[in-house]
């Protein structure tokens, strides 16, 4: 993991997928419970502040709290759904476990967000959560996470991908 988190500067959408990336790890690590910690981001993490910290310093100054709070919510109340889902879409010798933490709450977020059909589109929450993948990370996971939600993606919203 690299430790950067991308800016967000103008993109309230993309700050709460990262936003809901950032509390999912934490409630994993810590064993928090999700509304607690959705309750510390709203107060302490999300919008600007006097002290102009940005996303370098933890915060997530242009997040949509209400989005950031429905995806943490829905994943959460909705995680072993979308446990089976996700390993489901990984290979047999590759646990949900044995990912990197951070991955695994941004394929958790994602996933969440793809499992509701409509809005938004499944490649824009592609799109989202592998520039939040890009941040997070140097390595191959990226491009691990892009094959995986392209692959709930076609799996979740086949219509969507329906030539016409």
């Amino acid at each position: 993991m690299s430790g950067r988190a991308p800016m967000q500067k103008g993109r309230p959408r993309t700050g709460a997928r990262l936003a809901a990336v950032q509390a999912l790890f934490q409630s994993e690590q810590a064993g928090e419970n999700p509304e607690a910690v959705i309750e510390q981001f709203v107060r302490h993490r999300l919008g600007p502040n006097d002290a102009e910290e940005g996303v370098a310093e933890g915060r997530v100054p242009d997040a949509d709290a209400k989005l950031f709070a429905r995806i943490v919510r829905t994943t959460a109340k909705r995680i072993e759904e979308i446990d089976a889902t996700l390993a489901g879409a990984l290979a047999k010798d590759w646990p949900l476990e044995k990912l990197d933490p951070v991955l695994r709450a941004l394929l958790r977020a994602a996933a969440s967000e793809l499992s509701v059909p409509g809005e938004p589109p499944a490649k824009v929450v592609i799109n989202e959560y592998l520039d939040i993948a890009h941040g997070f990370f140097l390595g191959d996971e990226p491009r691990f996470a892009n094959g995986v939600l392209d692959s709930l993606a076609r799996s979740l919203r086949a219509e969507e991908f329906a030539k016409p």
